[in-house]
Protein backbone atom coordinates (compact mmCIF):
# COMPACT_ATOMS: atom_id res chain seq x y z
CA UNK A 1 0.00 0.00 0.00
CA UNK A 2 1.10 3.33 -0.76
CA UNK A 3 0.89 5.45 2.60
CA UNK A 4 1.72 8.85 0.07
CA UNK A 5 -1.63 8.20 -1.37
CA UNK A 6 -3.23 8.19 2.16
CA UNK A 7 -1.31 10.89 3.84
CA UNK A 8 -2.44 14.37 2.95
CA UNK A 9 -0.87 17.13 2.26
CA UNK A 10 -1.58 19.98 3.62
CA UNK A 11 0.11 23.33 2.30
CA UNK A 12 0.59 26.38 4.02
CA UNK A 13 0.16 25.07 7.47
CA UNK A 14 0.95 25.58 10.02
CA UNK A 15 2.21 28.65 8.71
CA UNK A 16 2.77 29.90 4.80
CA UNK A 17 5.59 27.82 3.43
CA UNK A 18 5.18 24.51 5.34
CA UNK A 19 3.63 21.66 3.97
CA UNK A 20 2.14 19.33 6.78
CA UNK A 21 1.71 15.72 6.10
CA UNK A 22 -1.15 15.02 7.81
CA UNK A 23 -1.53 11.16 9.01
CA UNK A 24 -5.00 11.53 10.29
CA UNK A 25 -6.57 10.29 7.22
CA UNK A 26 -4.48 6.48 7.98
CA UNK A 27 -7.05 6.50 11.02
CA UNK A 28 -10.07 6.74 9.18
CA UNK A 29 -8.97 3.74 6.47
CA UNK A 30 -9.09 0.42 8.63
CA UNK A 31 -7.01 -1.25 5.53
CA UNK A 32 -4.05 1.62 6.21
CA UNK A 33 -3.94 1.58 10.02
CA UNK A 34 -3.62 -2.08 9.49
CA UNK A 35 -0.99 -1.55 6.96
CA UNK A 36 0.72 0.92 8.94
CA UNK A 37 0.21 -1.23 12.29
CA UNK A 38 1.33 -4.80 10.29
CA UNK A 39 4.61 -2.83 8.85
CA UNK A 40 5.80 -1.83 12.10
CA UNK A 41 4.71 -5.02 13.79
CA UNK A 42 6.79 -7.40 11.15
CA UNK A 43 9.71 -4.58 11.33
CA UNK A 44 10.21 -4.71 14.97
CA UNK A 45 8.42 -8.29 16.07
CA UNK A 46 8.08 -10.36 13.27
CA UNK A 47 12.29 -10.19 11.95
CA UNK A 48 14.33 -13.29 12.92
CA UNK A 49 16.60 -10.19 14.17
CA UNK A 50 13.67 -8.38 15.61
CA UNK A 51 15.28 -7.07 19.47
CA UNK A 52 13.34 -8.08 22.33
CA UNK A 53 10.53 -5.51 23.43
CA UNK A 54 9.30 -5.07 26.85
CA UNK A 55 7.21 -1.93 25.81
CA UNK A 56 6.23 0.39 23.78
CA UNK A 57 6.08 4.68 24.01
CA UNK A 58 4.47 6.58 22.14
CA UNK A 59 4.26 10.68 22.14
CA UNK A 60 1.67 12.89 22.86
CA UNK A 61 -0.77 12.76 20.78
CA UNK A 62 -0.66 11.24 17.72
CA UNK A 63 1.94 8.24 18.77
CA UNK A 64 -0.31 7.03 21.30
CA UNK A 65 -3.14 6.73 18.00
CA UNK A 66 -0.50 3.84 16.25
CA UNK A 67 1.26 2.85 19.61
CA UNK A 68 -1.68 2.07 21.84
CA UNK A 69 -3.17 -0.73 19.28
CA UNK A 70 -0.10 -2.57 18.43
CA UNK A 71 1.02 -2.71 22.27
CA UNK A 72 -2.57 -3.44 22.63
CA UNK A 73 -2.14 -6.51 20.05
CA UNK A 74 1.28 -7.68 21.85
CA UNK A 75 0.07 -7.76 24.94
CA UNK A 76 2.64 -4.87 25.74
CA UNK A 77 2.54 -2.43 28.12
CA UNK A 78 1.91 1.64 26.33
CA UNK A 79 4.15 4.23 28.05
CA UNK A 80 2.28 7.62 27.07
CA UNK A 81 4.96 10.30 26.87
CA UNK A 82 3.48 13.79 27.37
CA UNK A 83 3.97 17.40 27.78
CA UNK A 84 4.54 18.95 30.85
CA UNK A 85 1.70 19.10 33.48
CA UNK A 86 -0.60 16.87 32.30
CA UNK A 87 0.50 13.66 33.83
CA UNK A 88 -0.50 13.04 37.84
CA UNK A 89 1.53 12.03 40.66
CA UNK A 90 5.66 11.78 40.23
CA UNK A 91 6.99 12.15 36.89
CA UNK A 92 10.29 12.11 35.01
CA UNK A 93 11.27 15.25 33.04
CA UNK A 94 13.23 16.02 29.86
CA UNK A 95 13.54 19.30 28.64
CA UNK A 96 14.96 19.64 24.82
CA UNK A 97 15.40 23.09 22.90
CA UNK A 98 12.71 24.08 20.02
CA UNK A 99 13.64 26.41 17.18
CA UNK A 100 12.57 29.16 19.24
CA UNK A 101 12.43 28.53 23.24
CA UNK A 102 12.14 24.78 24.99
CA UNK A 103 9.52 22.05 26.20
CA UNK A 104 9.90 19.04 28.54
CA UNK A 105 7.79 15.86 28.44
CA UNK A 106 7.15 14.00 31.23
CA UNK A 107 6.38 9.83 31.78
CA UNK A 108 5.06 8.96 34.97
CA UNK A 109 7.55 7.42 37.87
CA UNK A 110 7.43 3.62 37.65
CA UNK A 111 6.01 3.67 34.20
CA UNK A 112 8.91 1.36 32.74
CA UNK A 113 10.68 -1.50 34.98
CA UNK A 114 14.41 -0.41 35.04
CA UNK A 115 16.01 -2.52 32.46
CA UNK A 116 13.15 -2.57 30.21
CA UNK A 117 13.62 -2.54 26.48
CA UNK A 118 10.73 0.05 24.55
CA UNK A 119 10.15 0.89 20.74
CA UNK A 120 9.54 4.81 20.76
CA UNK A 121 6.53 5.30 18.59
CA UNK A 122 5.50 8.50 16.58
CA UNK A 123 3.84 9.99 13.63
CA UNK A 124 6.44 11.96 12.90
CA UNK A 125 10.42 12.49 12.17
CA UNK A 126 11.09 15.73 11.58
CA UNK A 127 13.97 17.35 13.12
CA UNK A 128 14.47 14.80 15.83
CA UNK A 129 14.82 17.16 18.89
CA UNK A 130 11.30 15.41 20.60
CA UNK A 131 12.36 11.82 19.74
CA UNK A 132 15.81 12.20 21.12
CA UNK A 133 14.27 13.96 24.27
CA UNK A 134 11.62 10.96 24.51
CA UNK A 135 15.16 8.44 24.23
CA UNK A 136 16.81 10.47 26.83
CA UNK A 137 13.71 10.53 28.69
CA UNK A 138 13.60 6.56 28.76
CA UNK A 139 16.97 6.02 29.70
CA UNK A 140 16.58 8.45 32.33
CA UNK A 141 13.93 6.10 33.73
CA UNK A 142 16.33 3.59 33.59
CA UNK A 143 14.80 1.53 30.76
CA UNK A 144 17.00 1.09 27.39
CA UNK A 145 15.50 2.53 23.78
CA UNK A 146 15.86 -0.18 21.44
CA UNK A 147 14.53 2.01 18.36
CA UNK A 148 12.22 4.34 17.14
CA UNK A 149 9.20 4.31 14.59
CA UNK A 150 7.58 6.75 12.76
CA UNK A 151 5.44 6.81 10.00
CA UNK A 152 6.31 10.31 8.18
CA UNK A 153 10.40 11.13 8.05
CA UNK A 154 11.25 14.74 6.48
CA UNK A 155 14.56 13.56 5.39
CA UNK A 156 15.63 17.28 4.72
CA UNK A 157 15.08 18.08 7.86
CA UNK A 158 17.76 15.36 9.26
CA UNK A 159 16.40 13.77 12.25
CA UNK A 160 17.83 11.00 12.41
CA UNK A 161 21.57 12.60 13.27
CA UNK A 162 19.68 13.11 16.45
CA UNK A 163 18.96 9.79 17.02
CA UNK A 164 22.56 8.27 15.82
CA UNK A 165 22.90 5.12 16.90
CA UNK A 166 19.46 3.89 17.05
CA UNK A 167 17.33 1.63 15.13
CA UNK A 168 14.69 4.26 13.34
CA UNK A 169 12.40 2.77 11.01
CA UNK A 170 9.81 5.60 9.12
CA UNK A 171 7.42 4.24 6.90
CA UNK A 172 7.05 7.13 4.50
CA UNK A 173 10.18 9.13 3.57
CA UNK A 174 9.83 12.82 1.94
CA UNK A 175 13.31 13.54 0.39
CA UNK A 176 12.38 17.61 -0.24
CA UNK A 177 10.27 19.46 2.36
CA UNK A 178 10.04 23.45 1.71
CA UNK A 179 10.20 25.20 4.51
CA UNK A 180 10.37 29.05 5.07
Amino acid sequence: MDLGSIIKDIPDFPKPGIIFRDVMPILANPGALKEVLDRIYMEWIQDENAPIIHAIAGLEARGFLFGSPLATDLFLPFVPIRKKGKLPGKVIQQSYDLEYGSDTIEIQEGALPEGARVLVIDDLLATGGTAAAACALIEKAGAEVVGCAFIVELASLNGRSKLAGRKIQSLKIYEEELIC
